[in-house]
């Protein structure tokens, strides 16, 4: 494996809808498909917001009202591409150096008029430091994008 592969993870989907609803789904409806038990608070989840727009975070809020924010919203271009920080540690705890950070892209592709194929890229683990194969490995791993990524598909299939 190059540096250059070793330090992306990539993955892709094609989900059964307009690229517009794709990514309106992905970006409005994020929390019902992240798993609730990724989980950095010390209490069950009640919700993962995603802010729309650039500038914006998201954040998981738990039953004791603590809030998590483990993401910043870096591109918000609807309905093609949003981009945003993956501002977690090798250690699985929120990073407050910005510059010890990866960033993720989705990218939504029409098909056809009712057909999107989403990219997902997770690059520049190395930020991360001392570790960050771990990162690599969580986010690739069965439990990370993948898991993510069939449970958003699955919400197509569930709206109808």
């Amino acid at each position: 494996m190059t540096e250059a592969t070793a330090v992306v993870v990539r993955q892709q989907i094609v989900i059964e809808a307009p690229v517009a609803h794709a990514f309106t789904v992905f970006t409005e409806r994020f929390g019902a498909f992240k798993p609730p038990e990724h989980n950095l608070l010390g209490a069950p989840i009640t919700e993962t917001v995603f802010e729309p727009r650039a500038g914006g975070h998201i954040y998981d809020r738990a039953a004791d009202g603590s809030e998590c924010r483990w993401a910043r919203v870096l591109a918000y271009e609807p309905p093609d591409r949003v981009v945003f920080s993956w501002d977690i540690s090798p250690q699985w705890q929120v990073e407050t150096d910005p510059g010890n950070t990866s960033e993720v892209e989705v990218r939504f592709i029409a098909e056809t008029p009712h057909r999107t194929r989403v990219e997902l890229e997770h690059r520049n683990l190395d930020r991360h430091g001392p570790g960050w194969e771990s990162v690599r490995d969580g986010v690739a791993h069965d439990e990370g994008w993948p898991l993510y990524l069939a449970r958003y598909a699955a919400l197509f299939t569930q709206d109808g």
